[in-house]
């Protein structure tokens, strides 16, 4: 296709605006042409956007058949003939308005028939004498070789595209059929491909081992051979990844260069805030207890980290009950009694409501306030708690999103600690740190979902990371075994005798509803809980679902904790919840569905008092398959952080983050899964070292194509993600 064709310059050219701008980031497709409309719903509008509108798999259809060969094949074979069409016609079909158009093909060794169904238009594009080459799937009808709904290209001589080759498969839409879509940018890459100018600095490509960029992207979309994508995504991959770790890069150097208030903990304020919190915790669990090596490490990073200039930001991750709770007491204190104010931030109000109580304990012996700052707070709480945050009369709050509000104003914020902050977005973390007002907070963020080392390694590159791996003495392992769902009967009666003793049980589900999985649902928590409620009887069941207002789902999860419901139906909302120490049984229905870390995460709920507790997954899976393996590791695993090593090679890296809430751009092509992506992003680390300079910003020198790329090209989507003002990859 000529330039002429496929788009037009918007800007002429050498824009003294933009002297890195080229004719492919300027062509755009004309909005009068076939393909603006279509394509538009696809999110092209530019020549650019059509080059790296990637293919989502390949056909191989190299493999050419003479007709006669046919019979040797078995139905649904991929085949690829080369043929003459001897006659083409059009038959209507049972179904109105379907017809069937119908091409007899003859070569030297036999013949056979091609058949498409409601693609008329073919009659306008084949005729009889035509020499043509099909690639389909094939069918035996009768005495007839039939190829059905088979991709075609006139046999002229010139290059095969859409047939007799690797063929690439791209998401399509209404009015744009692969055939065309295939060919427009097979037409772009002979008119655009060489205006992509090569943005890897040659030393970058060297390290790498990747081909150049005009080499990718005809291979990405046209190998030349089996395999020949291969090398084109190897590169693709490492300039997503190199894009990700620049962004990781250039955020930790620019943050180094911000400065925070100072918070000094002297050795007779650390050991006095240390003392005041195993104290508490003798008292809360009423035994005795230390802490954990880890907590006491965890405690000593956080010490060095508030005493240095630059702002801290900080990872604590661990297994629910490790302990991260008495860990972020300990920070608040520190803060509050330098003198600064600290603030707690959570995803509900019950857990913000259950935060407030416990860091309450825990700092009790230290004589610190602490306030609670919640939506459902009465409006003179509310204006009281707003007050006192605003005076600096309260050192330490507890809240939920009421947090981050229009009007909530902090004296001195120094410390902003995030519980679950895998629940927040990106803009709500960064809301809350611009309520600081002496230079950039502090920040400790917590999560009882361990990130997998793999992804540790490049996702959270630009963050301090403690782990919590050692549970605190005295907590009874939780015991967990596999049942059948038809094999339950003696599970309910045990749910009974649990709670005649006054113990509690959640019973957690995959789904809200049976629309949610059509017909064949597994088990939805709408008709668990009603069936449950008549097969408990007399036991109080109660529900929970993320379609619940907030205020009525934290109220069921009340009644739970204060023992008004005997039994909790809900999916997984109950990950995150509340503790009841008097909750003993977990049951998960329809285990399978759920990722490892998930499972783990939901065995958590119980064993957190004195009594023993119990775990019970319940899947159909058949023994010897995957998912049964699955749900095998959870049973005979302890360890979090394994389980999430296991998640991650069993799941993709989108799953176990949740990246629409990290903050994080999802990779088109690079995966961690990869063995080879994952070499890819250490060389890719290494080289953003090498490009970013001390202020945070590419070398001015080193790699001016790539800054415009990462600006305005395929790769700005990942740029401008992780360039974001905030706490980012958090």
């Amino acid at each position: 296709m000529a330039a002429g064709r496929l788009g037009k310059p918007v800007s002429p050219p050498g824009d003294a605006a933009d002297p890195l701008a080229t004719e492919i980031a300027r062509a755009e497709i004309p909005s009068a042409g076939w393909l603006a409309r279509p394509a538009r719903r696809l999110g092209i509008r530019t020549v650019r956007d059509l080059l790296y509108h990637l293919p989502r798999r390949y056909a191989d259809l190299t493999q050419l058949y003479d007709l006669g060969q046919l019979g040797w094949l078995q139905p649904g074979t991929a085949v690829s003939v080369r043929a003459t069409v001897t006659d083409l016609r059009v038959e209507p079909t049972f179904r109105r308005r379907i017809e069937r158009t119908t091409a007899h093909l003859s070569d030297p060794t036999g013949n056979a028939v091609a058949v498409w169904f409601g693609r008329r238009f073919i009659q306008n594009r084949l005729k009889q004498g035509d020499a043509v080459v099909l690639s389909g799937k094939l069918a035996f009808r009768g005495a007839s070789f039939v190829i059905d709904n088979p991709e075609f290209q006139l046999d002229t001589g010139a290059e095969l595209i859409h047939a007799g080759r690797i063929v690439p498969v791209y998401r399509t839409t209404t009015g744009l059929t692969p055939t065309r879509l295939r060919t427009a940018i097979h037409d772009a890459l002979g008119a655009y491909a060489e205006s992509q100018p090569e943005y890897l600095p040659s030393e970058v490509r060297q390290a790498a081992g990747v081909v150049g960029i005009e080499t990718a992207l005809w291979q990405v979309h046209f190998p030349d051979a089996k395999d020949g994508q291969e090398p084109a995504l190897h590169r693709l991959a490492f300039d997503e990844l190199l894009a990700l770790q620049i962004g990781m890069v250039a955020r930790r150097r620019a943050r180094a260069r911000e400065s925070a208030a100072r918070v000094a903990v002297d050795d007779a304020t650390d050991r006095r805030i240390r003392a005041a919190v195993v104290a508490a915790l003798r008292r809360m669990l009423g035994r005795d207890v230390d802490l954990t090596p880890d907590q006491a490490a965890a405690m000593d990073t956080i010490r060095d980290g508030l005493a240095a200039p630059e702002p801290m930001v900080r990872l604590l991750q661990g297994d629910v009950g490790s302990g991260k709770t008495a860990v972020a007491a300990y920070a608040l204190a520190a803060v509050a009694l330098a003198g600064g104010q600290a603030a707690l931030l959570a995803p509900t109000d019950l857990l913000a409501r259950q935060h407030e109580g416990t860091i309450r304990e825990l700092l009790l012996d230290l004589a610190i306030p602490v306030r609670l700052l919640v939506g459902s707070l009465r409006t003179a709480e509310a204006r009281a708690a707003r007050a006192a945050l605003a005076d600096g009369s309260s050192p330490v709050v507890v809240g939920t999103h009421a947090l981050i509000s229009e009007g909530v104003d902090f004296a001195r914020l120094r410390l902003a600690v995030v519980d679950e902050q895998h629940r927040f977005g990106v803009a709500q973390r960064a809301a809350l740190e611009s309520k600081a007002t002496e230079g950039a907070p502090h920040l400790l963020l917590m999560t009882a979902t361990p990130i997998p080392r793999t992804l540790g390694q490049v996702f959270y590159a630009d963050l301090d990371v403690s782990d919590l791996h050692t549970p605190p003495a005295g907590r009874i392992p939780v015991k967990t075994g596999i049942k059948r769902p038809d094999d339950l009967d003696s599970t309910w009666e045990w749910v009974r005798g649990q709670a005649a003793r006054g113990h509690r049980t959640f019973v957690v589900v995959p789904h809200i509803d049976e629309a949610d999985e059509g017909p064949d649902a597994t088990v939805a928590a709408t008709v668990e809980a009603a069936r449950l409620g008549d097969l408990l009887a007399p036991l109080r069941v109660g529900l929970v679902h993320g379609r619940m207002r907030p205020a009525d789902r934290d109220a069921e999860m009340g009644r739970f904790r204060d023992g008004d419901v005997d039994v909790l139906v809900g999916t997984t909302v109950v990950e995150v919840g509340v503790d009841v120490p008097e909750a003993t049984m977990m049951i998960v229905e329809g285990a399978d569905r759920f990722g490892l870390a998930q499972l783990h995460q939901l065995r958590g709920r119980v064993g957190r008092g004195s009594a023993e507790s119990f775990c019970v997954l319940v899947s159909d899976a058949a023994p010897e398959t995957t998912a049964w393996a699955r749900l095998e590791a959870v049973r005979t695993t302890r360890d979090g952080f394994a389980l999430a090593e296991e998640d991650f090679t069993l799941r993709r890296e989108g799953d176990v983050l949740g990246l629409e809430q990290s903050g994080l751009p999802r990779l088109r092509i690079a995966s961690l899964q990869d063995a080879g992506h994952r070499r890819l992003a250490v060389v890719a680390r290494e080289q953003a070292d090498r490009l970013v300079g001390p202020d945070g910003n590419l070398r001015a020198d080193a790699a001016p194509l790539l800054a415009h790329e990462l600006r305005a090209g395929w790769l700005a989507r990942i740029a401008a993600a992780e360039t974001d003002e905030t706490t980012g990859s958090a």
